[in-house]
């Protein structure tokens, strides 16, 4: 790996060249002392979403790379790892979370409310919003504007709610991570409504990405996960292309890793729909496997929790599937790991991803993979035929074929095995995420520092 070097008055800026796309990647003044990092999360529970993994992962790799890191999580709250002798401290700030289970969307008592933040909150859910980013954002400001000293910089997960805008005033360096535009969600699933009252109700509930966008506009320093992430933040959010900087993320590669203790089940086929929405794809993964069926034994197991109502069940109902789809959710990290591993054929059947986490884990855990070309996915899973093999998004036959074809050849699927293991240990591990990321910071504290300087 190049490294170049020039100088900015008594420091050293290092640039690393061919580790991951990072336009201006400086590594400006502090020095390399360790940094005091705040990170926030609105929602962090790495058991239901890819950003509360983010969050626990790179917080951990940080503190091992010798920062001092403070998650500052609403609920759900995030879920710190420990890290001996440099712990990652974890602050709560309540909501009142009105969408926990068993009780979503209900109204809270009068004694529940706090302060203005909570009737905003309220006022957002029932006029059919979601207000969690708006809000959080502004508990967070001014939760940090007390504890200026305490910082050296601020690392916000996609909340992009207009409380952040005032973290430079107060004097903190910002950097934020987007890890998609969520105006594609937004747009996917309006287009896959059944109804215009459906459509109407998802408007507003996406009314936040306006906020997004505005704030995202103005923001100095972006990091995304991958280049397919990149373009669709320039062109859906408005932010300038040299104020994004891809740093990929990647796989606890000692804990998804390949074990021979683990037997592989005879047709089982594993998948993740963190959320159960269309972008997820899993309707088409469904169909494929009623297809597949006919022809085999096979078996779905869904890392996530479905809507009883939702498309995806009646699917599962109408093709008689019930018998051969499990859902499982709340898992330990090592039954997730287990589970992974027991499978013959892990898929990620997404219309889109910005990165995708559940491609880079079954990769490192050894199981052969089937992924979709929808977003970042290929960035992840890598060429046909060497490290996956690939299908177009929403296609349930391209689905059958590929999974009916990787059961049928257990030599394509050891070498798919192997070589998406490699791929995971040589681009797509938690370390460089840190690593990585950690450049940015000192890029975004030198930047806060000489523009002080400016307006000084």
């Amino acid at each position: 790996m190049l490294r170049q070097e020039r100088r900015r008055g008594p420091f050293v800026i290092r640039k690393t060249v061919g580790a991951a796309e990072s336009p201006a990647s400086a590594a400006p003044s502090p020095a390399d002392r360790p940094l005091r990092i705040a990170l926030l999360a609105y929602r962090g529970d790495p058991f239901c979403g890819g950003q509360g993994v983010y969050v626990r992962h790179l917080s951990r790799e940080l503190a091992r790379l010798g920062h001092h890191v403070e998650v500052i999580t609403g609920p759900p709250y995030a879920v710190v790892d420990d890290v001996p002798g440099n712990p990652v401290k974890l602050t709560k700030l309540p909501s009142l979370d009105l969408y926990r289970d068993p009780d979503p969307f209900r109204l809270p008592r009068p004694r529940e409310y706090r302060d203005w933040i909570d009737v905003l909150e309220v006022g957002g859910m029932l006029t059919a919003g979601f207000p969690e980013p708006l809000t959080f954002s502004l508990r967070a400001a001014r939760h940090l504007k007390a504890r200026r000293a305490e910082f050296d910089v601020v690392h916000d997960n996609q909340t992009l709610g207009y409380g952040q805008l005032a973290l430079p005033r107060m004097g903190f360096p910002l950097v934020t991570t987007i890890h998609h535009p969520i105006t594609v969600d937004r747009a996917l699933e309006i287009a896959g409504a059944a109804t215009l009252r459906r459509k109407l109700t998802l408007r507003r509930w996406y009314g936040f990405t306006t906020m997004q966008k505005r704030v995202s506009a103005r923001l100095p320093e972006v990091v995304t996960v991958s280049g397919s992430s990149k373009a669709e933040i320039v062109e859906h959010l408005g932010v300038s292309p040299d104020r994004v900087s891809v740093v990929p993320v990647g796989a606890d590669t000692e804990l998804f890793s390949p074990s021979d203790t683990v037997a592989k089940v005879p047709g089982r086929i594993v998948t993740t729909a963190s959320a159960d929405v269309p972008l997820k794809g899993l309707i088409h993964l469904v169909e494929a496997l009623a297809k597949l069926r006919t022809e085999r034994e096979a078996e779905l197991v869904v890392v996530g929790k479905p809507k009883t109502d939702g498309p995806v069940m009646r699917a599962i109902r109408q093709l008689g599937l019930g018998g051969a789809v499990r859902f499982v959710s709340d898992l330990t990290d090592a039954e997730l790991v287990d589970l992974i591993r027991s499978a013959e054929v892990a898929c990620v059947p997404s219309l889109y991803e910005g990165f995708s986490l559940p491609a880079a884990e079954a990769m490192s855990c050894g199981t052969a993979l089937v992924a979709s070309t929808g977003g970042a996915i290929p960035e992840v899973a890598g060429p046909d035929g060497e490290t996956c093999l690939a299908v177009p998004p929403g296609d349930a036959e391209a689905l059958r074929k590929a999974i009916g074809r990787l059961l049928d050849e257990p030599e394509l699927r050891a070498r798919l095995a192997r070589n998406g293991r490699a791929r995971v240990l040589e681009r797509f591990t938690w370390r460089n995420a840190a690593a990585l990321t950690a450049e940015r910071y000192r890029v975004a504290i030198d930047a806060h520092a000489d523009a002080r300087a400016v307006h000084a």
